[in-house]
């Protein structure tokens, strides 16, 4: 029986699903939605708006057009990504890519003057919705820069962001959906543990991989953190990240680093395709236990650029660097950073704001009218 059924489905036609969207400071709720798309289908088309076109319809972007083209491109789940995609998604352009249908969260989406953006492939009854990830959005993520908190670190009463998660949830780490993983709630709009699993590859090295080591915030994930990954994933096999903890982050770095949590940071990083597997809040210092414990690790590799000492004065790669493994890369020219974007978000702080406002005012008037057809 099992023998027909995969013959047929070997013959089965390919589906192509389209997603378009901003994808402005592009972070794990981005990311799960394309997931939810991807899971729809075989092959995940996204179009990404120009800098243009979203300057007319919502405000300013904080990343440029070519850096959220690189950052859609580097989601593991997306197999093509549509440059300057129009803001009204239209059958001409799925036809064209040869889409089935297209997905899109369950929140309304409007253009300038008002208009339902997939009023058309709705009424083609080419049109899914997938489940948006709560808690996250482009638009808080500027608020935080604006606001300049740490409302957003969470802490536990041992210290440890995740110290409510159990360890077999957070290292199972399966791609496989059909898991019955219990959920771990961390916090009352935080991802849950089933989010890790299902951002996760489950893949573990082989022996003879060369597993490569690399660690850091991964704040505000953005196109220099993809071309560091990408770089490092080169020079091995296997890519193992360590992502640091909010308060070793926050006692180095100061003011409100890091402006994205712990748990929100890894799924940004379990995201990239260019990365295996995660330690979750990994010492700031390289120890003998990740060069050992986790893999074997033969290579641990960190930009060229200045790095922060240990909170005891000490050279966080102090130890790789004496056993012979510590390789320093070379950053990308085009490098940019966490801080030139909080740069960015200062410099046009008062078009920023306006952009918070009309986003505040029209999500107001968007659940006034959900409000109405529900009392209809």
């Amino acid at each position: 029986m099992s023998e027909i059924a995969s013959a047929a489905e070997g013959k089965r036609k390919p589906i192509r699903v389209w997603v378009d969207g901003c994808f402005d400071l592009m972070h794990y709720g981005h990311a799960n939605a394309l997931r939810q798309a991807k899971a729809m289908g075989d092959y995940l088309v996204v179009g990404v708006h120009s800098d243009e076109e979203i300057e007319r319809n919502k405000g300013p972007a904080v990343m440029r057009e070519d850096e959220r083209y690189a950052a859609v491109a580097a989601c593991k789940w997306v197999d093509l990504v549509v440059p300057d995609a129009p803001y009204i998604t239209s059958i001409e352009v799925m036809d064209k890519y040869k889409c089935d249908f297209c997905v899109h969260g369950d929140d309304i989406t409007t253009a300038a003057d008002g208009t339902d953006c997939y009023r058309e492939v709705k009424e083609a009854g080419r049109y899914r919705e997938c489940k948006r990830t709560q808690g996250v959005s482009t638009t808080e993520l500027v608020g935080r820069m604006l606001l300049m908190t740490r409302d957003h670190h969470k802490r536990s009463a041992g210290g440890n962001a995740l110290a409510s998660v159990s360890n077999e949830d957070l290292t199972t780490f399966s791609g496989d959906s059909s898991m019955q993983t219990p959920v771990t709630k961390v916090s009352h709009f935080l991802p849950t543990s089933r989010r890790i699993v299902q951002f996760s590859e489950g893949r573990e090295p082989k022996p003879t991989d060369k597993v490569v080591y690399v660690d850091g915030t991964f704040d505000l994930f953005h196109l220099g953190h993809i071309e560091f990954l990408k770089r490092a994933r080169a020079l091995g096999d296997y890519l193992l990240v360590g992502v640091h903890d909010d308060q070793v982050v926050n006692a180095i770095k100061g003011v409100n680093y890091p402006l994205m949590n712990l748990h929100e940071r890894v799924l940004s990083v379990l995201a990239c395709r260019y990365v295996d597997e995660v330690i979750i809040g990994a010492p700031y210092s390289v120890t003998e236990d990740v060069l050992s414990k986790v893999y074997k690790v033969d290579i641990v590799a960190h930009g060229n650029t200045s790095t922060f000492p240990d909170l005891d004065g000490k050279d966080p790669y102090e130890l790789p660097k004496k056993k012979g493994l510590y390789i320093e890369l070379e950053n990308p020219s085009a490098n940019i950073t966490t801080a030139d974007i909080i740069q960015r978000i200062i410099e046009h702080r008062q078009r920023f704001e306006e952009r918070q406002a009309r986003k505040r005012e029209k999500a107001t008037l968007e659940a006034e009218a959900e409000r109405l057809l529900r009392g209809s």
